[in-house]
């Protein structure tokens, strides 16, 4: 079979079809709503409108780690938004969160509930609301949002990029799995020495910037993400991010906050909604098939 002729992009792109990727029913070249459908709202302060993927994770720990601080004004509903299924281009949804993209957070304890999106954005809204999870010294404080905003620009380049073209892409590409495996590894260096120095990310205390990390680079080298990418990264080489992912996974509430929303893994692992302390008990997928 003769190679395909390389690819000449046109002079204007347009959007014709779907690529037939993984998420080509969900991704367009446009912004707004595609249907109506109002978001629910439950009788918490805080409606936190998510999924169970990374960046959705970050949020939950978030919450369930300043509930087990004894904060209760951070009680929340969660609700679970279906991405495959396009609920985040919902009217409601994109009224909190224009992007389209979870987490999004709504709170309702103020004279006007405030949307809050972008899920860095969110730790930092919700550590700045409690007073947690945020060192108050300007040197603590900004190496903790040096680490924060660190994850955000990185991330795309995790999940965007690497995940994409390893796991998720309609073709393998040699020249794009390279191109962000090499990143992928760089990022992961630069974390391990950045762990050899100190037990958490920021520091010696654990915060947000830990919560943002943890559920993308504590899930590669834990083994949760993109099939046998632990494998393929080859995450022995990482031996200080493990360790200090193992560390978080010793935290009941990183624990807790793995199941909120998750719609993948055991039956057990996974919460689709959380409306109450109780609901980890009582409301996981094995109970409730258990009638």
């Amino acid at each position: 079979m003769a190679p395909s002729s390389p690819y000449v992009p046109p002079k204007v792109w347009s959007w014709d079809a779907p690529n037939g990727g993984k998420f080509a029913g969900t991704n367009r070249p446009v912004a707004g709503p595609t249907h109506e459908k109002a978001l629910p709202v439950g009788r918490h302060p805080l409606q936190l409108y998510s999924l169970g993927t990374p960046n959705g994770v970050k949020v939950t720990v978030m919450l369930e780690e300043l509930l087990a601080a004894g904060h209760a004004g951070a009680e929340y509903d969660a609700w679970l938004i279906k991405i495959g299924e396009g609920d985040q281009f919902g009217s409601g949804f994109t009224d909190v969160n224009p992007n389209s993209k979870i987490p999004a957070l709504v709170d309702h304890s103020l004279a006007q509930p405030l949307n809050i999106f972008e899920s860095g954005s969110i730790l930092l809204y919700l550590a700045e609301k409690f007073d947690a999870f945020l060192p108050t010294d300007m040197a603590g404080r900004t190496a903790c949002l040096n680490w924060l905003f660190w994850q955000v620009g990185s991330g795309p380049y995790i999940g965007g990029g690497f995940g994409h073209f390893y796991a998720y892409a309609p073709e393998k590409i040699e020249y794009a799995i390279n191109r962000f495996t090499m990143e992928a590894k760089r990022q992961l260096d630069v974390l391990n020495r950045r762990l050899a120095e100190s037990p958490f990310i920021a520091g010696d205390d654990y915060t947000i910037a830990d919560m943002a990390i943890f559920p993308w680079y504590g899930g590669l080298v834990e083994g949760w993400m993109y099939n046998d990418a632990a494998t393929f990264l080859n995450v022995q080489d990482y031996p200080h991010v493990r360790a200090w992912a193992d560390r978080l996974l010793e935290r009941p509430a990183v624990r807790r906050g793995r199941m909120v929303n998750r719609m993948v893994g055991e039956p057990s692992s996974q919460l689709h909604e959380r409306h109450d302390a109780s609901d980890f008990e009582t409301k996981t997928q094995d109970r409730l098939a258990q009638g």
